[in-house]
């Protein structure tokens, strides 16, 4: 017995089978991570070590090229490109997708600990740098003037330092412990700190250095145990309290005795409870506050660590004192849960579209719901082999449903009508239930492998293709095979339960003789007894009855009333559906004969129609991947290096105010400095950095978006010194669209060739942002000494140089306690005594001595710059020129820089090649093309297998170029460039056409298998055919229809895909019904008795479609 009887003769196991099956599929379900889209990212390992004090040319030769080269042959690495900046350097390791990271972590730190670096240099430190710890929510925290107030206001220095500790104390720590939350990141504010600012020329006369003044602190600011002391019976600890209580504590610290006078530390500095030197300043609508930044786990649920840490975020805001407030800035899970959700959306309406389809060609209700059914309970299945293979719900996978849904129904339409057919031939249901079914088992079971063949070159496809094909090939596979187990169980199980209208029911009821009383002394004495509560009981029971024959007759009758009202409705949709559809049959079977009749002419006219598609492949643009509105831009702005902090943050408030008076500007949000960025790539951060985020109102378009953005760009280019660089909020790790590479070794060159391309570049309107990583670096104060002074003097370098660097600089010498809080106390000169070139020049280099020395007395002081990086890639220098585009495609923008660098003389010594975005397209369009190429061949293997013939296979695979000049008429039309989306759906599109002329071929073999005369079998086939046909096209192409609209979030990546199916589709659909029949006309000179030998199962599969 196999699963087709199992399913017939046991109709509850199916049942609970099926409902185990849903129960798990809806708890997988809840556990799905979700995310916009798959990992995009290559796996990446960062090295980072600091050098204080060295240059970039110093840590690049010193650091960088030796982790190079030693890391260089750890297994998988992909790229190695090292920053070296002033004090670090950022070693970057990518490695090929599917690379076990645990493992190349361990070997590449075995490697680093047998690697020798200068002694001064910090151990090295491994970074596993995940693109999915960028934050997913920033919050403003700031103080109001009022409850109902929406803005922040200003603060003086002792409110925005109580801002910063709360933020740190009450909201960080109880959002740290959030489920789901990697890291709670503060940015912006004041941090607290103890300042001892020494007067040096007072300490100095008195013969006091600053490492005296700092040991002191230290030893001073202390409590220690002292042990326990026993007084009777009573035990006592002992401890010496000797921590510094008030300010005022450390100001009369004892520091020195000169000439019997004691020296208090307020005698010769300044101490002041004041703040660090800032790193950042962030606004929100252009008031100072503190930003919060949220980290999740690599493999959290970003959706639902959004919703926890709100939940958390409102019970920390009832405690909250009135004046501060919490603001929300940016939330990921916010574009990506409505991205979901739209597409959801859209498979549920393709789905009920599908149905409809259904439904006009079907006439009749319960053949519509038995074929509908494997729509949820294909789509629930697959949920469960999502979970188990680690497939996030994201754009693709639910896309790869979206498309299968038109698609699952095939193959439970091709069982169902063959069971209708085995049924008007048997009043035996369950038989022809069965028979049915296992007549077209191993067609429908061959006809979904052909589907599925095109995904299995997906192993093949490298880089960005391969993560997106990835996910929604499985997917699409598993709706597949789950639709294939529906159709072999649960629709001939449904089918054979169908009643016919002929079968009634006949019981005969007749009057039972049953005793009322019972006949025994006894008996009766208890019924008298019980007589009356069982009066009662059936009262009760009557009423109840009542009850529900009240209930149920009601329902009846509004089920009833609706399907009357629904019958009016569908009336004269059906009968207008039927009319145009013998129309279109009248009309198509007339064209037919006149096609037959012109073979040629047909042939010709379908390859000159076909050809004439390639001629607009040129005005198709190229991209990578579509980009993504999400209502939110950025621009990064450079201020000339060395700039002041202050400077930063004034040009970002300028800005600010300009993008508010705009009416498409919902808010903003500033960043001046580092703050909290804890990825911060190497061109990021410093004083003279800065980013202003900019959120627009939920109506404004993708094309007021870009004029905003134009405006700003232009408000920009007014600003003297002033560098930006506009982007989005990053969903995925890429590079800039174009990057152009420049290598050589001397770096005066390469920044001489960099400037002169990136002047050539600002020459064209098409690219914008345009930014080269080689820059001068911060002005320089560059001290040498001269050693031979410094030995007379006995003096040496390195205790000047630690003299300079606490002077200047400052260092830690203890903390403070305030409450449970702990404060740096920092000492260094006052500020006056270190403010200029001068003040430097005269640092006493011997305090303490008879005779001070001024630092210029033992050193050259001079001014210079450097650069302010060097970057290597491949262990080779190199100046890398990113920009955006401010209008056009990416391929045509590839092409100008192209020619752009042939026009240029540059030296031997210097190579230039253009990189970014476009290698990774043409690595992935290169990739797309073989799998492509695989799938056509391996949809032929199928074919030839199940026709067991060479010749119908090929031309079935006519219809593959049919299907790709349709895609290419549809992207023309609606303006859609050409993405590794768009290739994507092509390469489905190539096991989803070919299945109509399958349907044809098969018909047609089935009929010379019967004695049919050739051109007689072929009308009669594309006639018999032409409604299966239609119906399998219509439920797809409505499937899809919700997607290629194009709206909501996270339409730029879905409409293309839809776009490409549905118009290659129906292009292909529409001339296969001609090509087909000529084709087959043409070249198939097979006598009657070689194709009944080449009848297949599947011809016993479209007998259903009678």
């Amino acid at each position: 017995m196999n699963m087709v009887d199992i399913a017939v003769k046991r109709p509850v196991t199916v049942w609970m089978f099926t409902f185990a099956v849903l129960l798990f599929g809806f708890v997988s379900l809840s556990r799905l991570a979700v995310d916009l889209l798959p990992e995009l990212s290559y796996p990446t390992l960062t090295i980072r070590t600091n050098y204080t004090g060295a240059a970039p040319g110093e840590i690049e030769q010193l650091v960088s090229k030796p982790i190079e080269e030693t890391i260089g042959v750890v297994k998988g690495v992909r790229t190695v490109t090292s920053t070296s900046k002033a004090e670090q350097s950022d070693v970057v390791l990518e490695f090929e997708w599917g690379t076990e990271m645990d493992i190349a972590s361990l070997e590449v730190r075995e490697k680093l600990d047998v690697l020798q670096l200068p002694l001064d240099v910090e151990k090295p430190l491994l970074l596993r740098f995940n693109p999915s710890l960028d934050p997913i929510m920033r919050f403003g925290f700031g103080a109001i003037a009022a409850k109902e107030a929406s803005d922040f206001i200003d603060l003086d220095v002792n409110s925005m330092k109580k801002l910063r500790v709360y933020a740190e104390e009450q909201i960080k720590r109880k959002l740290e412990s959030v489920k789901g939350v990697a890291s709670v990141r503060i940015g912006g504010g004041l941090e607290n700190e103890i300042q001892v600012l020494v007067n040096q020329q007072r300490s100095s006369q008195l013969n006091i250095t600053l490492a005296e003044i700092i040991q002191r602190l230290k030893t001073e600011n202390v409590n220690t145990a002292g042990g326990r002391v026993e007084d009777g019976s009573q035990e006592y600890l002992v401890r010496t309290l000797n921590q510094f209580q008030t300010l005022d504590e450390m100001r009369d610290l004892f520091i020195a005795t000169r000439e019997g006078k004691h020296i208090r530390l307020g005698d010769i500095a300044e101490v002041q409870d004041t703040y660090k030197e800032r790193s950042s300043v962030t606004r929100f609508q252009g008031f100072e506050g503190v930003e919060i930044a949220i980290y999740k786990e690599g493999d959290a649920n970003t959706v639902k660590v959004s919703e926890n840490v709100q939940r958390r975020l409102q019970e920390i805001e009832q405690e909250m004192p009135e004046i501060y407030q919490l603001q929300m800035v940016y939330d990921q899970s916010t574009f990506i849960a409505n991205a979901v959700n739209e597409v959801k959306t859209s498979g549920m309406i393709g789905g009920i579209l599908a149905m409809l389809v259904l439904f006009l060609f079907l006439k009749n209700v319960w053949p519509t719901l038995i074929i509908s059914i494997s729509i949820p309970v294909s789509i629930v299945a697959t949920f469960n082999l999502m979970y188990s293979n680690d497939i996030s719900l994201n754009i693709m996978s639910l896309g790869g449903i979206a498309l299968a849904i038109g698609l699952l129904v095939d193959n439970s339409i091709v069982v169902l009508e063959n069971i209708d057919r085995h049924k008007k031939k048997s009043k035996n249901s369950k038989k022809a239930a069965i028979n049915g079914t296992k007549e077209v088992s191993m067609a429908i079971v061959a006809s979904t492998l052909t589907t599925m063949a095109v995904f299995i070159p997906l192993v093949f496809v490298e880089g960005i293709a391969g993560q997106l094909f990835s996910d929604q090939a499985l997917t699409v596979t598993f709706a597949l095979a789950a639709s294939l187990l529906v159709a072999l169980s649960i629709i001939p199980m449904m089918a054979a339960r169908e009643k016919s209208s002929a079968l009634k029911s006949e019981l005969d009821l007749g009057e039972s003789q049953v005793k009322t009383k019972p006949t025994s002394k006894l008996g009766l004495v208890f019924y008298y007894i019980l007589f009356v509560p069982k009066l009662a009981i059936t009262g009760i029971s009557k009423a109840i009855y009542f009850t529900l024959f009240v209930i149920t007759s009601l329902t009846l009758l509004i089920t009833r009333v609706v399907r009357k009202l629904l019958t009016i409705l569908f009336t004269p949709i059906l009968w207008a559906f039927d009319k145009v559809y013998q129309f279109l049959e009248r009309l198509y079977i007339s064209a037919l004969r006149s096609a037959l009749k012109a073979r040629l002419v047909i042939l010709t006219t379908v390859i000159v129609i076909s050809g004439f598609s390639i001629t607009l492949l040129p005005k198709l643009g190229l991209e990578l991947i579509p980009p993504l509105s999400q209502g939110e831009f950025f621009v990064e702005i450079n201020l000339p290096t060395g700039s002041k902090l202050e400077n930063t943050d004034a040009i970002l408030a300028d800005l600010s105010r300009f993008a508010k008076a705009l009416p498409e500007v919902e808010r903003t949000y500033s960043l001046a400095g580092t703050g909290s960025l804890i990825n911060a790539s190497p061109s990021q951060g410093g004083n003279h950095w800065g980013r202003l985020n900019v959120v627009l109102n939920s109506e404004t378009t993708e094309k007021q978006q870009k004029h905003v953005i134009h405006l700003m760009r232009d408000y920009l280019a007014q600003q003297a010194g002033v560098q930006s660089k506009f982007g989005e909020p990053e969903l995925f790790n890429f590079s800039t669209p174009l990057e152009i590479q420049l290598s050589g070794y001397d770096l005066a060159t390469l920044k001489k060739y960099s400037d002169v391309v990136v002047e050539e570049m600002k020459k064209v309107d098409r690219f914008a942002d345009i930014k080269s990583t080689l820059q001068n670096g911060n002005p320089e104060l560059k001290i040498q000494f001269n050693h031979a002074k410094l030995a007379q003097l006995g003096l040496n370098a390195p205790d000047v140089s630690n003299l300079i660097s606490t002077k200047v600089g400052g260092e830690i010498a203890t903390q403070y306690s305030i409450e449970d809080r702990k404060v740096d106390i920092l000492v260094r000169t006052l500020e006056k005594q270190r403010d200029s070139i001068t003040d430097i020049s005269r640092i006493i280099i011997n305090p303490g001595a008879t005779n001070p020395i001024p630092l210029d007395a033992v050193a050259d002081i001079d001014l210079s710059t450097g650069p302010s990086e060097i970057t290597r890639v491949g262990q080779e220098r190199v100046a890398l020129i990113s920009a955006n585009l401010a209008y056009g495609d990416l391929g045509e923008a590839v092409f100008i820089a192209e020619d752009l660098l042939k026009k240029q003389q540059f030296p031997l010594s210097i190579q230039a090649q253009v990189t970014g975005q476009s290698e990774e397209m043409q690595n992935s369009f290169r990739s797309l093309q073989f799998a492509l190429a695989l799938a056509v061949f391996l949809v032929y293997l199928v074919m030839a297998s199940q026709f067991e013939s060479l010749l119908h296979p090929f031309l079935i695979l006519f219809t593959v170029p049919l299907a790709c000049a349709g895609s290419i008429y549809g992207l023309f039309v609606t303006g859609t460039s050409i993405s590794v989306v768009v290739f994507i759906g092509v390469i489905m599109l190539a096991g989803i056409v070919v299945n109509n002329a399958i349907v044809l071929i098969d018909r047609i073999n089935q009929l010379r298998e019967k004695g049919e005369e050739k051109s007689q079998a072929i009308k009669r086939a594309a006639e018999s055919r032409l409604r299966p046909i239609l119906m399998t096209t219509m439920t797809t192409t409505l499937g899809l229809l919700p997607m290629a609209i194009g709206l909501g979030e996270g339409a730029e990546i879905r409409t293309p895909m839809a776009i490409t199916v549905i118009f290659g589709l129906l292009f292909a659909t529409f001339l296969t019904l001609f090509l087909i029949p000529v084709l087959y006309s043409l070249f198939d000179r097979k006598t009657f008795e070689l194709a009944a030998i080449e009848s297949t199962i599947n011809g016993n599969e479209d007998t259903a479609y009678e």
